[in-house]
Protein backbone atom coordinates (compact mmCIF):
# COMPACT_ATOMS: atom_id res chain seq x y z
CA UNK A 1 0.00 0.00 0.00
CA UNK A 2 1.23 3.49 -0.85
CA UNK A 3 0.04 6.74 0.72
CA UNK A 4 0.60 10.33 -0.37
CA UNK A 5 -0.40 13.65 1.13
CA UNK A 6 -0.01 17.32 0.27
CA UNK A 7 -1.31 20.53 1.83
CA UNK A 8 -1.73 24.09 0.62
CA UNK A 9 -2.78 27.33 2.25
CA UNK A 10 -5.51 29.24 0.41
CA UNK A 11 -6.56 32.87 0.98
CA UNK A 12 -10.27 32.20 1.48
CA UNK A 13 -12.72 31.17 4.17
CA UNK A 14 -12.86 27.39 4.69
CA UNK A 15 -16.54 27.26 3.67
CA UNK A 16 -15.73 28.89 0.33
CA UNK A 17 -12.89 26.46 -0.32
CA UNK A 18 -14.95 23.42 0.66
CA UNK A 19 -17.95 24.50 -1.43
CA UNK A 20 -15.71 24.77 -4.48
CA UNK A 21 -13.92 21.46 -3.83
CA UNK A 22 -17.16 19.58 -3.17
CA UNK A 23 -19.01 20.88 -6.24
CA UNK A 24 -19.40 17.59 -8.14
CA UNK A 25 -20.19 19.40 -11.38
CA UNK A 26 -16.83 21.19 -11.27
CA UNK A 27 -14.44 18.47 -10.06
CA UNK A 28 -12.74 18.37 -13.47
CA UNK A 29 -11.70 22.00 -12.97
CA UNK A 30 -9.23 21.05 -10.24
CA UNK A 31 -8.60 17.29 -10.50
CA UNK A 32 -5.56 16.08 -12.46
CA UNK A 33 -5.97 16.76 -16.18
CA UNK A 34 -6.10 13.04 -17.05
CA UNK A 35 -9.06 12.34 -14.71
CA UNK A 36 -12.65 13.12 -15.66
CA UNK A 37 -15.61 12.59 -13.35
CA UNK A 38 -19.12 11.90 -14.57
CA UNK A 39 -21.74 12.17 -11.86
CA UNK A 40 -24.12 9.21 -12.03
CA UNK A 41 -26.39 8.95 -9.00
CA UNK A 42 -24.53 10.60 -6.10
CA UNK A 43 -22.56 9.43 -4.33
CA UNK A 44 -21.92 7.18 -7.36
CA UNK A 45 -19.65 8.59 -10.05
CA UNK A 46 -17.64 7.23 -12.94
CA UNK A 47 -14.00 8.25 -13.25
CA UNK A 48 -12.37 8.15 -16.69
CA UNK A 49 -8.59 7.98 -16.67
CA UNK A 50 -7.00 9.09 -19.94
CA UNK A 51 -3.70 7.29 -19.24
CA UNK A 52 -5.37 3.88 -18.93
CA UNK A 53 -8.26 4.74 -21.24
CA UNK A 54 -10.76 3.18 -18.86
CA UNK A 55 -13.75 4.05 -16.74
CA UNK A 56 -13.89 3.11 -13.07
CA UNK A 57 -16.95 3.06 -10.81
CA UNK A 58 -16.30 5.21 -7.77
CA UNK A 59 -17.99 7.01 -4.89
CA UNK A 60 -17.61 10.63 -3.79
CA UNK A 61 -19.08 11.82 -0.50
CA UNK A 62 -19.06 15.35 0.84
CA UNK A 63 -19.33 15.82 4.59
CA UNK A 64 -20.16 19.52 4.83
CA UNK A 65 -20.13 19.76 8.61
CA UNK A 66 -16.60 18.32 8.73
CA UNK A 67 -15.55 20.12 5.51
CA UNK A 68 -14.31 16.78 4.22
CA UNK A 69 -14.59 15.16 0.80
CA UNK A 70 -13.97 11.40 0.54
CA UNK A 71 -13.73 9.19 -2.54
CA UNK A 72 -12.70 5.75 -3.66
CA UNK A 73 -13.32 2.94 -6.10
CA UNK A 74 -16.49 0.90 -5.69
CA UNK A 75 -15.98 -2.66 -6.92
CA UNK A 76 -12.24 -3.13 -6.68
CA UNK A 77 -10.40 -1.52 -3.79
CA UNK A 78 -7.78 0.17 -5.98
CA UNK A 79 -7.58 3.55 -4.30
CA UNK A 80 -9.24 5.94 -1.87
CA UNK A 81 -8.65 9.50 -0.83
CA UNK A 82 -9.88 12.47 1.07
CA UNK A 83 -9.67 16.25 1.07
CA UNK A 84 -9.93 18.17 4.33
CA UNK A 85 -10.39 21.94 4.67
CA UNK A 86 -9.49 23.71 7.91
CA UNK A 87 -9.69 27.37 8.81
CA UNK A 88 -6.39 28.84 9.99
CA UNK A 89 -7.57 32.36 10.82
CA UNK A 90 -7.30 35.70 9.04
CA UNK A 91 -9.65 34.49 6.30
CA UNK A 92 -7.30 31.71 5.18
CA UNK A 93 -7.67 27.95 4.96
CA UNK A 94 -5.43 24.93 4.77
CA UNK A 95 -6.43 22.19 2.37
CA UNK A 96 -4.96 18.71 2.74
CA UNK A 97 -5.37 15.96 0.15
CA UNK A 98 -4.52 12.35 0.96
CA UNK A 99 -4.40 9.40 -1.47
CA UNK A 100 -4.06 5.70 -0.67
CA UNK A 101 -3.30 3.09 -3.34
CA UNK A 102 -4.07 -0.40 -2.06
CA UNK A 103 -2.36 -2.27 -4.87
CA UNK A 104 1.07 -1.45 -6.31
CA UNK A 105 -0.30 -1.95 -9.84
CA UNK A 106 -2.57 1.09 -9.35
CA UNK A 107 0.12 3.36 -7.88
CA UNK A 108 1.53 5.68 -10.58
CA UNK A 109 4.58 6.42 -8.43
CA UNK A 110 5.70 9.06 -5.97
CA UNK A 111 6.78 11.70 -8.51
CA UNK A 112 3.63 11.37 -10.64
CA UNK A 113 1.28 11.43 -7.65
CA UNK A 114 3.15 14.29 -5.98
CA UNK A 115 3.00 16.39 -9.15
CA UNK A 116 -0.71 15.58 -9.59
CA UNK A 117 -1.53 16.55 -6.00
CA UNK A 118 0.42 19.81 -6.23
CA UNK A 119 -1.22 20.66 -9.55
CA UNK A 120 -4.70 19.83 -8.24
CA UNK A 121 -4.26 22.00 -5.16
CA UNK A 122 -2.96 24.85 -7.33
CA UNK A 123 -5.98 24.57 -9.68
CA UNK A 124 -8.37 24.38 -6.73
CA UNK A 125 -6.85 27.58 -5.36
CA UNK A 126 -7.33 29.24 -8.76
CA UNK A 127 -10.99 28.15 -8.82
CA UNK A 128 -11.51 29.46 -5.29
CA UNK A 129 -9.89 32.78 -6.19
CA UNK A 130 -12.18 33.16 -9.21
CA UNK A 131 -15.22 32.40 -7.10
CA UNK A 132 -14.21 34.74 -4.28
CA UNK A 133 -13.31 37.54 -6.71
CA UNK A 134 -16.66 37.16 -8.52
CA UNK A 135 -18.54 37.22 -5.21
CA UNK A 136 -16.66 40.29 -4.02
CA UNK A 137 -17.05 42.17 -7.31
Amino acid sequence: MSEYERSRTMPAQPEQVFDQAANLGQLDAWLPDELHVRVDDPPAVTVHEDRAGQDTAALVRAEGEQMRLEWGTREQGAYAGWLQVAGIGSGASEVTVHLSFFEDSHDPGEQTVGDALEGSLRRLEEQVRLRVDNTAG
